[in-house]
């Protein structure tokens, strides 16, 4: 069954609306405006947690809406409801009509085309019965005790939704996206002489559940979970001071995504307030990097067939061999800065303002191999996975906390390191990359970035890159 064939069926048969009438009180509700949609929206989710081999949670829920929006300039009207009728449809009109009086705009053309489907639109929650589910967590929990005598607690979580949208704009222009997305994660505590640690692992993607329920699936997640927790348990405290960093390839990507990936959307350059703002064309970052947002990565976390104004999804590339290429755009920001949307306008869900949101943000491969960038450093922290962290998008200075980090000593990796911190500035560490790895690759589908009270899932990635020299606030004493 199509997008179409299917939404139609959720929105206008089962919901009882007119979709001709619908279209007429778009038009009403954008007459004036420079831009503005309705958004449909329709989600089932379900998640279940198994903590020490008994049910901690299961929870499924059903939610549908829509939201309105009209654009007047740089002023926005917006208003949503979770009741599908044409009343409540009415009064929303009414609402958003406000932000245009006085307003005498022409609306924008909508989106062109759409890309190809890169994912299914199969449900994901249904091809699954519960106790099969249920059982692969128990077999997680038990897999991960027989790996280790340590290993004291488990928690395995598995958890999925099936979201469909229908995008209403003037004229009568539509757009339709079906959009499923799973995850899988497993989090381990070991213990050692009276000492405890922790370990985890997740992964997942815009598939069904048979890929994670694969036993070569979880029970490599499993394996990465001990291995962390065990690592972890031999670790020692981290120094302090300004040293050559050496990040992993994959999930340390985070880091790009928070440092420097946010100062790229297109809001915060046109309002003057990121550290790149004005900088297109300038050199920003050291030769040989190239980083690109790309939201049609078949089957990715971050990915999207059309962003959730109606725009298919691209490739954008933002710094090109060091250089600043472009931003990150929603339509309102691409027509007020007088370049193109990217397919990057994105929400948390109807009751929420599509805004300039990442998707698969990722620093491309260089030449070095990555023992060759280990064996560059004499005296430094190779950090492989991070927890939380901080960062503030004007300065571009950020804080985060490694979850996994080793020492490197006279060119090889040592001892693992407890309590590290790197400590920086997004734009000034871009300047210190000397040497990029040949092992470019994606995070394994855990990301949810933040914003503006907003939470949309994202991809990351980067080869293992060498930073000359990097704060690190440590523990040892």
């Amino acid at each position: 069954m199509s997008d179409f064939a299917t939404t139609d069926d959720l929105f206008f048969n089962r919901a009882g609306l007119d979709q001709t009438r619908v279209e007429g009180l778009v038009d009403e509700a954008l007459g004036g405006a420079d831009d503005g949609e309705l958004f449909l929206e329709y989600r089932q989710s379900e998640s279940v947690v198994l903590d020490d081999g008994k049910v901690k949670s299961a929870a499924f829920d059903t939610m549908q809406g829509f939201g309105l929006r009209a654009v007047a300039g740089e002023a926005t009207g917006y208003a949503h409801a979770s009741e599908l009728s044409e009343a409540t449809l009415r009064r929303a009109v009414d609402t958003v009509r406000a932000v245009t009086k006085g307003h005498d705009g022409e609306i924008t053309a909508a989106p062109t085309g759409t890309n190809a489907g890169i994912y299914a639109d199969d449900n994901p929650l249904s091809a699954v019965p519960f106790d099969s589910k249920l059982e692969l967590l128990s077999e997680m929990d038990a897999y991960a005790r027989q790996k280790d005598e340590r290993v004291k607690q488990v928690n395995a979580n598995l958890s999925g939704e099936w979201q469909a949208v229908q995008i209403v704009r003037a004229g009568g222009h539509r757009a339709a996206d079906i959009r499923p997305l799973v995850r899988l994660g497993i989090s381990v505590v070991v213990e050692k002489d009276g000492r405890m640690e922790s370990g985890s692992y997740g992964t997942g993607g815009r598939t069904l559940y048979d890929l994670y329920m694969d036993p070569a699936t979880w029970k490599a997640g499993v394996n990465e979970a001990v291995r962390q927790a065990l690592v972890n348990l031999e670790s020692t405290p981290a120094p302090a001071g300004e040293v050559p960093v050496v990040l992993g390839a994959g999930w340390p990507g985070i880091l790009l995504h928070e440092a420097v990936g946010h100062g790229l959307e297109g809001d915060f350059n046109r309002k003057q307030t990121s550290a790149f703002s004005g900088l297109l064309g300038e050199q920003v970052a050291a030769r040989g990097i190239t980083v690109v947002d790309d939201g049609t990565i078949k089957d990715r976390r971050g990915s999207l067939t059309i962003d959730d104004e109606g725009t298919p999804t691209e490739s954008t590339v933002l710094i090109e061999d060091g250089i600043l290429a472009g931003y990150m755009q929603d339509r309102m920001n691409a027509r007020l800065m007088g370049v193109s949307a990217t397919g990057n306008g994105r929400r948390q869900s109807y009751a929420h303002q599509p805004i300039p949101r990442m998707t698969n943000t990722y620093m491309l491969g260089g030449e070095q191999d990555p023992d060759e960038i280990i064996a560059s450093v004499d005296n430094g922290v190779y950090a492989t996975s991070f927890g939380g962290g901080q960062v503030d998008i004007t300065s571009g200075k950020f804080v985060f906390q490694c979850t996994e980090a080793y020492r490197i000593e006279n060119g090889k990796i040592g001892a693992p390191l407890k309590g590290a911190t790197l400590i920086g500035n997004g734009p000034d560490v871009l300047t210190k990359v000397s040497m990029i790895g040949n092992d470019m690759k994606l995070d394994p589908g855990i990301g949810t970035c933040g914003k503006d009270g907003q939470g949309v899932p994202v991809g990351v990635g980067q080869p293992t890159l060498k930073i000359d020299q990097l704060t690190v606030g440590g523990t040892a004493v």
